[in-house]
């Protein structure tokens, strides 16, 4: 369900919200699938390479499935604004709304997880190996998709309606803001707010631990694998903050807006509506493109998998990759153990 009302008050945006979505949508479509195909197609290369999937790579690969999932919903989202009437039918109707939300979900708590693997693998890098295991990475991952999936059932009620003899889906009806605000107050903080401090909590203090190594170690090769590991952190933290954040502050003051409007009418300017209503779409356009920013992620760490690949023999990375505890615990050399972090970073 998109964050803006459907025509049937004044202050009306139907002209912006039918140019700027397919053209975001599609955008966001071409960009998203080329990006995580090639993501996808790096990752199961990477993990033949090693004969497993890691336990990193599997909450990659399943943020991956949630990104095409998503940006395969978005050509039917921009379709619908083009045509100005839903031709889909009903059931797909309900799909749409139900997939942006359990990629949005979907998403924010495997980066949360992601983000908690990661500290404990820089922090604690023994530790982390010793307690990584696949069969956790694919349970932790299907008990993250049953809670995201059966919060959003809500959302499958939202079907097609009629309005001026046309089929309509998507928008927001006047019968569902009560509804929602209600799921908005509780999803805001378990979706958005716990994560994020998870998130940011995680990264500033890697980001510290990594700054601290950095002074210990004195050729120009460690601090700029170090820097370039602290730019990672704040890389993933702004990509959180561009797509997630402008979404929940705007739906909130959204909602409450159009509940205010339900009450007390439009007391206010019809620009503030106006001005909310179009913020809301953007906000809306930034949340959906989380699925073709992603694969920047992938990217940088894709990258140090390779290269902790190439920098060690294939005995060595073989012993590592495969989460062989008792060969990790014999490395006393500091040259291996940098490598390491830089694999895990």
């Amino acid at each position: 369900m998109t964050l803006h009302s459907s025509n049937f008050t004044n202050c009306s945006i139907s002209d912006f919200k039918h140019t700027v979505y397919p053209i975001a949508y599609l955008f966001i479509f071409f960009l998203g699938l080329c990006g995580n195909l090639i993501s996808l197609f790096f990752f199961i290369c990477s993990s033949f390479r090693r004969k497993a999937f890691s336990p990193v790579n599997i909450l990659m690969l399943n943020l991956l499935l949630s990104d095409l999932m998503m940006v395969c919903s978005l050509p039917f989202r921009a379709a619908y604004y083009l045509m100005d009437y839903w031709a889909f039918g009903d059931i797909t109707c309900r799909i749409m709304s139900y997939v942006f939300y359990i990629n949005m979900y979907g998403s924010i708590y495997l980066l949360a997880v992601l983000s908690i693997v990661r500290f404990v693998a820089i922090v604690k890098p023994f530790t982390y190996v010793h307690w990584q295991s696949s069969r956790r990475a694919w349970t932790l991952c299907i008990v993250i998709w049953l809670i995201v999936s059966v919060a959003s059932i809500p959302l499958l009620k939202a079907g097609t309606y009629e309005d001026s003899n046309q089929t309509k889906c998507l928008d927001l009806r006047p019968s569902q803001v009560g509804t929602i605000i209600m799921l908005n107050r509780g999803v805001l903080f378990l979706g958005f707010v716990m994560p994020f401090v998870v998130i940011s909590v995680c990264y500033i203090f890697a980001a510290l631990y990594l700054l601290k190594l950095r002074k210990t170690r004195q050729n120009q090769r460690s601090q700029f694998n170090h820097k370039k590991s602290c730019s990672l952190v704040i890389i993933v933290l702004l990509i959180f903050l561009a797509c997630f954040m402008p979404y929940h502050v705007v739906r909130t003051l959204f909602l409450e807006a159009e509940m205010d409007i339900q009450n007390n009418g439009y007391d206010k300017s019809c620009h503030y509506i106006e001005s909310l209503r179009k913020a809301a779409v953007i906000a809306h356009c930034l949340a959906s493109g989380n699925s073709c920013l992603d694969p920047l992620l992938f990217f940088f760490v894709g990258e140090n998998f390779v290269s902790f690949w190439r920098q060690h023999t294939p005995r060595r990375q073989s012993c590592i990759i495969e989460q062989n505890v008792k060969v990790l615990e014999k490395i006393n050399n500091n040259a291996e153990m940098e490598n390491l972090l830089e694999f895990f970073c």
